[in-house]
């Protein structure tokens, strides 16, 4: 072999695997990326579908305590009721004992 066929194929050939390597190495990084945007499509997916459960069950629970806020003003309200008049009842009594003293002490 001459001199520079010699020095081509030293040159050449390591440099021909090289590049036969990044592009192998390439593809393989691309069939990767392909996987794992497929994996990480599918997680988005299934928590999405999580998410949308989730908050269906934030939903849910919201509600009910809307309807134990209800429940709880309506009690309240109720009681303050209760105790107006029972309040106007023992006002009346006090009245009535105090117009008895005053009709009996001859006051007023």
């Amino acid at each position: 072999m001459a001199d520079a066929t010699q020095t081509a194929l030293t040159v050449g050939l390591p440099t021909l695997a090289v590049l036969i390597g990044i592009l192998v190495n390439n593809s393989r990084l691309s069939d990767l990326r392909g996987y794992m945007e497929s994996r990480f499509s599918a997680m988005d997916r299934h928590m999405d579908s999580q998410f949308s459960a989730v908050a269906t069950r934030f939903n849910v629970v919201d509600a009910r305590f809307d309807n134990m806020d209800r429940q709880i003003d309506t009690r309240f309200s109720a009681t303050d009721q209760l105790f107006q008049e029972r309040l106007r009842r023992v006002e009346e009594v006090v009245d009535a004992r105090l117009s008895r003293i005053e009709a009996e002490l001859h006051i007023k």
